[in-house]
């Protein structure tokens, strides 16, 4: 098959394109996020956030994401397996190598899902996905002990476990009090993306950064709590290079968002 005779956005490559794992954008996202700020050594942020890109500033935050995504005609909402998943986002604050240094952003150096339609798209951001499973409270609209409603004294609970070893812990409870965004939420994300070709065994993927081009965003509103965060050591997984951490603030709330695109940065 010639490249002209094919209608896929992303593999496979077929005449009708039905069967791409990614249809083009725009992409709509919403779900429930469990947000963790954390502070830890800034000079160990080096292991992890390259330096064309800027300088870790020790502070960084942890999002549990339960999302549902579509594209522009809704397919995916009437047959969930390809709507809904949930993921683990790790970013750090950092002073940028270029442009504005005194405008705050975060580089994303670390990110698990556990769907491939997802990863794919991430990928194409600059988010640096890999498979992990995510879990995380929900908190439900009714007043109930299994509903974790959005009041004082509600506690929820995330992990994430990476080829069936615990890498992240974390539990927040929450004050009832209204929180400002965090992490990804409040500013601007960088991410990398880059590609190894075969064609030139043993050459290593040169990255671009990236964020991902974000518009129609909407939030009920975040609600403040006190958390607790920790990152365990793994066999292959890097997280643990930050050494300890300290949460030192946490939200929880729903929010919707578009990615039209990605902008190079």
């Amino acid at each position: 098959m010639s490249p002209s005779s094919s209608s896929s956005f992303a593999p496979p490559f077929t005449a009708s394109g039905r069967s791409a794992l990614v249809q083009a954008p725009p992409w709509h996202y919403a779900g429930w996020l469990v947000n963790v700020g954390f502070s830890f050594d800034a000079a160990r942020g080096a292991a992890l956030v390259p330096p064309e890109v800027g300088v870790a500033t020790g502070h960084g935050c942890v999002h549990f994401a339960d999302w549902q995504s579509c594209g522009d005609d809704g397919r995916e909402m009437l047959d969930p397996v390809y709507a809904q998943y949930r993921e683990t986002i790790v970013v750090l604050e950092i002073e940028p190598a270029r442009g504005d240094t005194s405008r705050r952003c975060f580089y994303c150096p670390l990110i698990y899902v556990d769907q491939d339609i997802s990863m794919l798209r991430g990928w194409l951001q600059g988010w640096p996905k890999k498979i992990g499973q995510t879990w995380l409270t929900r908190s439900l609209p009714l007043i109930h002990p299994a509903a974790a409603p959005m009041a004082a004294g509600s506690r929820l609970g995330a992990s994430l476990s990476v080829k069936e070893r615990r890498l992240v812990d974390a539990t927040v409870t929450l004050s009832g009090e209204a929180s400002g965004p965090l992490g990804f939420l409040a500013a601007p994300t960088i991410g990398a993306i880059g590609w190894p070709d075969l064609t030139q065994a043993g050459h290593v993927a040169v990255p671009r950064y990236l964020r991902a081009d974000i518009i129609d965003r909407v939030e009920t509103g975040w609600v403040q709590g006190e958390a607790t965060l920790r990152f365990h050591e793994h066999p292959v997984e890097e997280l643990a290079l930050l050494g300890p951490v300290q949460a030192t603030q946490a939200s929880a709330g729903w929010m919707g968002l578009t990615v039209r695109g990605a902008i190079a940065v």
